[in-house]
């Protein structure tokens, strides 16, 4: 596997970075970047990490990325269509050091300050869209405009937190490969049994110091955010494969016990798996 480093570098000379990510797999290891993220999900559908949460992406999503917050897109591995994200980067002083701290923009740094949880927009997305549509063949000047443009609408919008609590400092390399690693395990083996001694090795370390680790780096307990991703995965299975019985749900997505699925599903949606099926 290509080691990647955990923080993604971004060229230096821009304000405001403009990025369009067309891939069958979008960028899926866990990173973290001093830039704020402001992205739209044109096509595509998948796994979103971000902070200590677990959750799904998909078309017409907006998502805010604080600054340093610890994110990966995973796309649906068994997709034969690309997915396609637009995305924008700037930091609280790309244009100047008191840019935001002027009186008239008030309103938008609440939603900077909001974004170290990573928040997802829930309602009036068109105007935002649109005016992603517009940056591919705009100006360097229209794109700082366009900007301005989303952040009043994103102001305006409703948004839901994605991650639980914030993150204030920024991971070295060799702490985020660690986590990185440890994600990584996980996402790809969820379906499996996985024992603590076992994503312990991975992380190189004991089991009793691997979980004072984990539990101090997202505030939850590595079996916690395990149950938690199972649960997301077999949301998808409910919604997209209806011949699926729910205790086949349950095993597919690494549960042996189908009352301990119920119970942890009804626990984490606040819903029954089969009412969640119906919705």
């Amino acid at each position: 596997m290509k080691v990647y480093p955990f923080k993604i570098p971004k060229p230096q000379n821009n304000a405001l970075i403009y990025q369009e990510d067309i891939e069958l797999v979008f960028y899926d290891k866990l990173h973290q970047h001093n830039e704020i993220q402001i992205s739209f999900i044109e096509k595509g559908n998948g796994t979103l990490l971000v902070g200590d949460s677990i959750s799904s992406y998909a078309k017409n999503d907006i998502l805010i990325i604080g600054s340093n917050l610890p994110h990966a897109f995973k796309s649906e591995a068994n997709s034969n269509l690309p997915s396609k994200m637009l995305s924008l980067f700037f930091t609280e002083t790309s244009f100047g050091d008191s840019f935001f701290e002027l009186d008239e923009f008030s309103e938008i740094k609440k939603i900077l300050k909001k974004s170290l949880q990573g928040l997802r927009i829930t309602n009036q997305k068109k105007g935002i869209i649109d005016c992603f549509q517009k940056f591919k063949t705009s100006s360097k000047l229209e794109r700082f405009i366009l900007l301005l443009q989303i952040l009043k609408l994103v102001a305006k919008a409703k948004s839901k937190a994605i991650s639980n609590f914030r993150y204030h400092k920024s991971y070295s390399d060799v702490e985020g490969k660690k986590m990185r690693d440890v994600f990584e395990y996980t996402i790809e083996n969820y379906h499996k049994t996985i024992y603590l001694e076992d994503i312990a090795n991975i992380a190189n370390m004991t089991k009793n110091a691997f979980c004072k680790y984990f539990k101090r780096r997202t505030n939850k307990t590595y079996v916690s955010f395990l149950t938690e991703l199972r649960i997301e995965n077999a949301c998808k299975l409910l919604q997209s494969k209806e011949e699926f019985s729910i205790s086949e749900v349950a095993y597919q997505v690494g549960f042996n016990n189908i009352s301990n699925f119920n119970r942890k599903f009804k626990a984490i949606k606040n819903i029954t798996p089969l009412k969640y099926r119906n919705i």
